[in-house]
């Protein structure tokens, strides 16, 4: 499966988060050059483009990983999970990034690759992260965590005309006469410019590092969110007046800037908890080495509003009545997601021992009995071809009277444990699960149970670790 141009053979790539602003014209610029390129996407097939073949994968399904990845040399990893991918999700969105990349790095080394090439994000010298930044950083971490060696290119705000962060300056200052500036609106920021990105990108394609490496990268002036502002206003021909406000937080700037430019929660908290920390390129090297000195940014801005075109169609919409809940533990030294496992069954029972019994057979199948009157509530089955390594254990939830049954391979509904961060996390979740009680019940009754179970569970594990 590889592309010949003139003789010579070129890598398959795929990107994941094809779909993306960024994904989508990297996937035309290679498929341009004559590259062979797998977009990867969970939804429907996205609209054509000439030489991107099209692979439907759930990131969050270690199975589809594996197969959207076969005979694919190197990859782009150009996905944030910002957004819900279930009709109701309980977690927080690092736990979700985190499993996600998780299971592309397993299904990236066993299919082989020689790179995968991540967008991640500007750090500043303060190590006290935002969630956001923190989320990135664990991200690359757990890409490269596997063996195959991970290129990430960390980068601010991209400038190009479908970018979210650009698109909400212009909303800002196309809806309002007077800009209200917060005192962090003055923080340090080093945006880049998107053509620029795909150069640089395209470039860490044609010449793989053998080994880790992070790379900042960015246009070549540093400049305020306050002056962004002011220059795309000047760029767009519009006379706005700028008022500091001496307000810090960002609780209600969040509020406000939701209902002012119409951004989802999840896109808008991330952006303004990385907005009080400078976002500066410690050094543009790459950039030297590759021949992009990058756009200044008044460029960069025409370039993007002289692409401007009606907004990209939503994204799919959550699966309807389904259930994804990714809740992160500490993991003690030494201990395994196996171990984990068997801990959970164990103290499940007494939990609830005296309405519910944990029943456990040879083969690893774990059945909930209501005990009074004897009712099957949820029937785990054992996956044995998917739980071969200590470090991930994997049951489907096949049965019992709170769960609908669906036997699709593409969204089986499924209980597992992993290990994540080096094992110094153990993440339990329920990927795809469909609840039979009405939905609103639910949300009252079994949703709730369940984060009280998983903040019990991580209670006991803790304790466990005191014991030893």
């Amino acid at each position: 499966m590889k592309s010949e141009i003139a003789g010579t053979y070129l890598p398959v790539v795929a990107i994941a988060g094809a779909n993306g602003f960024v994904g989508r014209a990297l996937a035309r610029r290679l498929a341009a050059s004559g590259r062979r390129v797998v977009g990867l996407t969970r939804g429907p097939t996205p609209a054509p483009i000439p030489g991107v073949e099209w692979r439907r994968c759930d990131l969050f399904s270690l199975l589809q990983c594996e197969g959207a990845l076969e005979g694919v040399d190197q990859a782009f990893y150009l996905v944030h999970s910002m957004l819900p991918s279930a009709h109701l999700t309980q977690g927080a969105f690092q736990d979700m990034d985190l499993i996600i990349a998780d299971n592309f790095a397993r299904a990236a080394a066993k299919a082989g690759l020689r790179q995968i090439v991540y967008l991640g994000g500007l750090l500043p010298e303060d190590p006290d992260l935002s969630r956001h930044l923190q989320s990135r950083l664990e991200v690359e971490g757990t890409l490269g965590s596997r063996g195959v060696p991970v290129t990430a290119l960390r980068a601010g705000i991209v400038i190009g005309a479908e970018g979210s962060s650009f698109q909400m300056m212009l909303s800002l200052l196309r809806r309002l006469p007077l800009i209200p500036c917060p005192p962090w609106a003055r923080t340090p920021s080093q945006p880049i410019a998107l053509p620029d990105l795909l150069e640089l990108l395209a470039y860490c394609l044609e010449h793989p590092s053998p080994q880790n490496r992070h790379l900042d990268v960015g246009c070549p002036e540093v400049l305020s969110y306050r002056l962004m502002l002011e220059r795309i206003a000047r760029r767009l021909g519009l006379s706005r007046r700028f008022v500091d406000v001496p307000l810090k937080g960002t609780f209600w700037w969040r509020r406000w800037l939701r209902l002012v430019t119409g951004a989802p929660k999840e896109l808008v908290d991330p952006l303004l908890e990385s907005m009080r920390r400078p976002m500066v390129a410690r050094d543009r090297r790459l950039q030297e080495e590759a021949g992009v000195p990058g756009l200044g940014f008044d460029e960069a801005v025409r370039r993007a509003l002289s692409q401007e075109r009606e907004p990209p169609a939503p994204e799919r919409a959550a699966p309807q009545h389904t259930v994804r809940s990714v809740q992160r533990i500490p993991l003690p030294a030494g201990k395994t997601a196996l171990w984990a496992a068997e801990r959970y069954s164990e103290w499940l029972p007494l939990l609830f021992k005296t309405f519910i019994r944990a029943e456990r057979d040879r083969d690893g199948n774990v059945r909930l009995m209501l005990l009074f009157p004897r009712l099957c509530l949820i029937e785990h089955t054992f996956a044995h071809d998917r739980s071969g390594s200590p470090d991930r254990q994997l049951f489907y939830i096949t049965g019992g009277i709170l769960a609908r049954k669906d036997r699709r391979l593409t969204r089986r509904p499924r209980l597992e444990f992993r290990e994540a961060l080096g094992g110094a996390a153990l993440l339990v979740a329920i990927h795809d699960y469909r609840p039979t009680l009405p939905w609103f019940l639910y949300n009252l009754t079994q949703a709730p149970l369940h984060l009280w179970v998983m903040r019990g569970f991580a209670r006991h594990i803790q304790s466990l670790k005191k014991v030893e």
